[in-house]
């Protein structure tokens, strides 16, 4: 076991992942006004939205939109999800700093989503990671489905492994371990991100877990002790999980936060000022905060999130 992490770097994906799968239209004022007051609680990594296909992701339509309203701020990188080329060359006239590209670890899930194998997925990145770079763009690769998958089941370390080396091998710069089902535990992220490791040094590998069966912050906890220093958070825990009606999906930045800095490690970010962003964005949906920690210290306050009109 290493050392733990003195620093952990989140990357906030509520606006992106977060949002993606809401029912109900969130407005490019509303995910503007979140993005801002992430900045205010110091924000540094943020995935603002995806360049997808409207028919497909509905809510993401206004992803130009999102981009051109983006009030930046020296020291913050904005990363967008680009499926495609396509994707590509319309994220890349918004100047991102990073694009993400997304394959399953198993074949079900593959062929279930995009109706391809894991190969031919790979393929079809290859000119989206040869493009980005041409571009000056780093390439964030994320494997989904990499410690569960709703179709298959169990998965195992051999099957992100060899995900991991096929996204190396077309020049992927970071490498991100996805719960996408949140079923994962501790000593299966450590064998999955491990895997990574052999490929990716430690600064380019960074995990993302669901909260779906209440393991996340176990999982966290696990992958610091093998001197994981990057994860995926999502405000206010936004993002259900679309194959467990009704469950958690992403881990909430507010808990991880509270987590981490109980055991002495910097995040950058005020615990606060998050508390106020994920009320914030509960009100404008209508519901309150998925986090535990931001209930907690709104009650503390005596106050409940705000409801806003959508």
């Amino acid at each position: 076991m290493k050392a733990l992490p003195s620093q952990v770097t989140l990357v906030e994906v509520g606006p992106r992942d977060g949002l993606q799968n809401e029912a109900q239209p969130v407005s490019t004022e509303h995910k503007l006004g979140l993005i801002e007051r992430l900045h205010e609680a110091g924000c540094r990594e943020i995935e603002v939205t995806s360049f997808v296909s409207p028919k497909w992701v509905p809510q993401m339509a206004d992803a130009a939109d999102v981009m051109q309203g983006l009030q930046r701020r020296s020291g913050v990188r904005y990363s967008v999800l680009t499926p495609n080329l396509k994707g590509l060359e319309a994220a890349l006239r918004q100047q991102p700093h990073e694009v993400v590209v997304f394959g399953a670890a198993t074949e079900a899930f593959s062929q279930r989503n995009i109706n391809c194998s894991i190969a031919e997925s790979i393929e079809r990145f290859a000119p989206v990671v040869a493009a980005a770079h041409e571009a000056g763009v780093k390439v964030r690769g994320a494997i989904s489905c990499a410690l569960g998958c709703p179709y298959q089941g169990e998965v195992s370390a051999d099957e992100v492994e060899r995900v991991v080396r096929l996204m190396k091998d077309i020049g992927v710069d970071h490498c991100g371990v996805a719960d996408t089902i949140g079923t994962g535990t501790p000593r299966a992220a450590q064998a999955a991100l491990e895997r990574a490791l052999k490929h990716y040094p430690l600064a380019e590998v960074s995990g993302h877990f669901h909260d779906t069966y209440g393991q996340a912050l176990a999982n966290i906890l696990a992958c610091l002790e093998l001197g994981i220093a990057t994860f995926d958070t999502s405000i206010a825990g936004l993002g259900g999980c679309p194959y467990a009606k009704g469950a958690t999906g992403n881990v909430a930045t507010e808990d991880v936060v509270f987590m981490l800095h109980g055991m002495g490690i910097a995040t950058g970010l005020n615990l606060d000022r998050l508390v106020d962003a994920g009320a914030w964005i509960s009100g404008v949906l209508g519901r309150p905060p998925v986090s535990r920690v931001a209930r907690a210290l709104l009650a503390k306050r005596g106050v409940a999130a705000p409801v806003a009109a959508a």
